[in-house]
């Protein structure tokens, strides 16, 4: 059926872990959707962690603001770029086939959200903060589990480039090999 597609184990593992990622983001979204009105949160632990119900238009930090369907445009290139050119990006090694997982995963994840007509907005439902001595309080961004997703398979990437760049054979003169 998706043979045509998918030519290897690595290109199954990667498609697992994605679609694995995806049902999880999608079921936690749902939950909270079905659970909370839009703007609500539910205090789990008071003054450090509350599930809220917000919607982002932008991007990481609410950056972009009121962009989403740039937003949109710009995941789909992305996740297309990305498959197309996943060999570069250590398809062949599983610490890079978890990384393309995850980022396939989260990108489409928030991708759905900006997509459903009802919502046109990323769901939003993990807030951290902490109570501040004076009254107010500092938080971090909320985010939810595609989020999670990228900021790992991002981190994994960054990982991958460092040990490559390590592993490649020197020069006689010390430098790496094809360096000028």
């Amino acid at each position: 059926m998706l043979t045509w597609w998918i030519q290897s184990r690595s290109e199954a593992r990667i498609l697992g872990l994605g679609g694995a990622i995806l049902l999880l983001d999608q079921l936690t979204k749902l939950l909270v959707v079905s659970s909370l009105r839009l703007g609500d949160h539910w205090s789990v632990l008071p003054g450090f962690f509350h599930l809220v119900h917000w919607g982002n238009t932008g991007s990481a930090w609410s950056l972009f603001h009121g962009n989403n369907r740039a937003l949109a445009a710009l995941a789909l290139l992305a996740v297309c770029a990305l498959w197309y050119w996943r060999s570069h990006f250590e398809a062949h090694r599983p610490l890079g086939q978890i990384a393309l997982g995850l980022l396939f995963g989260g990108t489409i994840g928030n991708l759905i959200d900006r997509l459903v007509p009802s919502r046109q907005h990323v769901v939003d439902f993990l807030y951290f903060h902490l109570r501040q001595r004076g009254g107010g309080e500092v938080g971090f961004p909320a985010f939810n589990v595609a989020d999670v997703a990228i900021c790992v398979g991002v981190g994994l990437m960054l990982l991958l480039g460092l040990i490559a760049k390590s592993e490649l054979p020197a020069d006689p003169n010390g430098r790496p090999d094809g360096a000028e």
